[in-house]
């Protein structure tokens, strides 16, 4: 079918389209060049335009995006688009048994990219960035279209649609959120760009392709495993008829989802204690605190402490396990997120320094960051205010990093 007419049937007449999609054979290739391709630019391009070239107003003045930068955001978003689509997927297909679906990959990509038909085309809004929220409007269409689109092609009961249409919404959300920390966070995404343009390059030829499980996609088809694993026994959860049992195995998915296809339980906090000296960078430890806390079973643990003297000079210092939320630093990881930035204000940079990603920033001001993840799951942040950036990273340096990265099987259930 023409792209437009496409298009205009999912939008004006989602039931009945949904209805010929189902009996449609596509590969993930057509899918993702024929449809994937071309509508994920409205909003990639029309942003860059409202961002760059138009610009955001208040009060009475006006903010653009630098040009460069603008660019690598537009490239970025493109590709992830791609690599939503593919995430997206897999969850639909590993939930679909838990709602008493059909397991399905093929049907269940199409799913995943008819549904976010809206929400490309209402990135044409963006254009305008006044007019943003309007996009936002077109993004919870797109919730109806996904609800629509399980039903007709994963062929779930219409009691269990609403159950099946939220958690995936929910792990959609998680999803976006993960992007959207890597594209905010990284000032050059030129790297992310290429390593993601790569995977999907090899992703898109065929439905058939045979993907290496060292690759990047390789390890969102683990993840994928992962989640059907969950599935299950949310599934056999429900159906014993406990609510507490069903309450913990909903939040043990949505633990798999955060944790990149495993749970994990962060370590005590008397663990991390020890990684919080009584002094660093030079200076005298004022105060400490450590806490484990969260919520829906995605725990995290950390340790922190306050330095200074009677200088002026100041630091802090966190140590913390992120725990089931570690797929988010695992993503950042297998993306080869890297980038660097200098303006007026000082320098910043992100990228891999002997395998562990690593990101700082040299303010002109003397406030100063350095940041280190360790065994996906583990961050390690200083900041100084008037320590410069290689005190503070020999200060980390000196922290017994080896011990703390060798803790990253602890508390792992795969």
């Amino acid at each position: 079918m023409a792209l437009v007419d496409r298009v205009k049937n999912i939008l004006l007449t989602p039931k009945s389209e949904w209805a010929v999609i189902d009996g449609e054979k596509s590969t993930t290739g057509e899918l993702m060049t024929g449809y994937v391709a071309p509508l994920a630019a409205i909003p990639a391009v029309c942003g860059f335009i409202g961002g760059s070239l138009v610009g955001v107003s208040f009060f009475g003045g006006s903010f653009k995006t630098p040009i460069v930068a603008g660019l690598s955001l537009a490239i970025f978003g493109y590709v992830m688009s791609f690599v939503s689509v593919i995430i997206v997927s897999h969850i639909i297909n590993a939930l679909a048994p838990s709602f008493g679906a059909q397991k399905d990959l093929p049907q269940a990509t199409k799913v995943a990219v008819y549904a976010f038909t809206a929400s490309w085309v209402g990135g044409i809004f963006s254009i305008i960035p006044a007019m943003s929220i309007l996009a936002i409007l077109t993004a919870l269409y797109s919730i109806y279209l996904l609800y629509l689109g399980l039903t007709a092609l994963m062929k779930n009961p219409e009691d269990k649609a609403i159950g099946y249409t939220a958690v995936v919404v929910i792990a959609t959300i998680v999803v976006s959120v993960i992007i959207g920390v890597i594209g905010m966070g990284v000032g050059g995404l030129t790297g992310a760009t290429r390593g993601m343009l790569g995977g999907i390059g090899d992703s898109s030829r065929s439905a058939s392709v045979t993907i290496d499980p060292k690759s990047d996609l390789g390890k969102l088809e683990a993840w994928g495993k992962k989640m059907e694993e969950a599935g299950k026994k949310m599934e056999a959860a429900q159906k014993s008829g406990n609510q507490d049992d069903a309450a913990k195995a909903t939040a043990a998915m949505l633990g798999t989802v955060l944790g990149g296809g495993k749970t994990v339980e962060p370590v005590d906090i008397e663990k991390l204690k020890p990684f919080v000296p009584e002094t660093f960078a030079g200076l005298a430890r004022k105060s400490s605190r450590a806490e484990k806390a969260g919520a829906m079973g995605i725990m995290v643990s950390k340790a922190e402490a306050r330095y200074g003297d009677d200088a002026g000079k100041s630091a802090e210092l966190e140590v913390s396990d992120v725990g089931g939320a570690g797929g988010m630093l695992a993503f950042a990881g297998w993306a080869m997120v890297q980038g660097e930035k200098q303006d007026e204000y000082g320098s910043e940079k992100t990228g891999k320094v002997d395998g562990r990603l690593v990101h700082e920033k040299v303010r002109k001001d003397g406030r100063n960051e350095y940041n280190v993840v360790l065994g996906e799951r583990f961050v390690v942040t200083a900041k100084g205010n008037g320590v410069d950036i290689n005190t503070l990273k020999s200060a980390v340096a000196g922290l017994n990093l080896g011990q703390l990265e060798a803790m990253k099987d602890v508390g792992v259930q795969k």
